[in-house]
Formats: C-alpha cells, sequence, structure tokens
C-alpha cells in the first residue's frame, strides 16, 4: 500500500510539473533603470512605500515589487544616469498588463514618476524559466 501512496505522489507531482511548462502564462520582471533627482529621493521612496506597493501587491497575479539603488558598477556599463531600478513581478504577463491598465495604477504610477530627473527611463520585461 505504501508502493501505490508513493506512487500516486510521484504521478501527481509529474502532472503538475508538465501542467506549468505547457502554461503560457509563467511569472514575468519588469524592471526599469530610473533616474531619480536627488532632491527627490526620500518623497520617491515614500511613495513607493506608502502608496505604490500597497495598491499593486493588491492586484491579481502580483507577487513582488522592489526598489533598488544602485551601489556600485561591477562590470559593464551602468545605464546612463540611472541610480535605481524598478524591478515589478507578476504571476504573467496579462496580468501585469490588466494591472496597467487600471485607474489605480494611473494615481500611483505617478507618485514614483514625478520625481525622476529623467522620464526616458529604460523598460525590460523578463520571463521566469
Amino acid at each position: 500500500m505504501k508502493r501505490r501512496t508513493c506512487l500516486q505522489t510521484i504521478l501527481a507531482g509529474a502532472c503538475a510539473a508538465t501542467a506549468r511548462a505547457a502554461s503560457k502564462d509563467r511569472p514575468i520582471q519588469l524592471h526599469v533603470d530610473l533616474s531619480v533627482d536627488p532632491s527627490q529621493e526620500q518623497e520617491m521612496l515614500h511613495n513607493f512605500h506608502t502608496i505604490f506597493r500597497p495598491a499593486a501587491s493588491k492586484q491579481p497575479g502580483f507577487i513582488d515589487v522592489k526598489m533598488l539603488k544602485l551601489r556600485s558598477t561591477m562590470a559593464g556599463t551602468a545605464p546612463t544616469g540611472a541610480n535605481y531600478r524598478f524591478e515589478l513581478i507578476f504571476a504573467s504577463e496579462p496580468q501585469r498588463q490588466a494591472w496597467v491598465a487600471t485607474a489605480t495604477h494611473q494615481q500611483v504610477w505617478p507618485t514614483i514618476e514625478k520625481t525622476l530627473a529623467s522620464k526616458n527611463y529604460t523598460v525590460l520585461l523578463y520571463d521566469e524559466v
């Protein structure tokens, strides 16, 4: 009987792995290199933690959002003028797009964007593999 339970568990795990591999909706990561105006850095961080993050975290498919401050360039060339990287992770690209289309996003993203020295930022979209 234990052997049958073990085989059923292995089979269930294999089916779940196959279903995930066949799914087109894998997690995505959006990376945005930002040039935050140094005189508005504290305002940006406050808005990120108290306005943007709480609103984003309530959205379907939301996994995580981070704001990273550039410490140093270890190799290669850092994006020109960028001092922060914004990282947003959603369960799928359609869910991220749905979030961007909400009225809430239209209210909360400008609280970050208004603190930028330049709105000419790089946006990269990655698939988790």
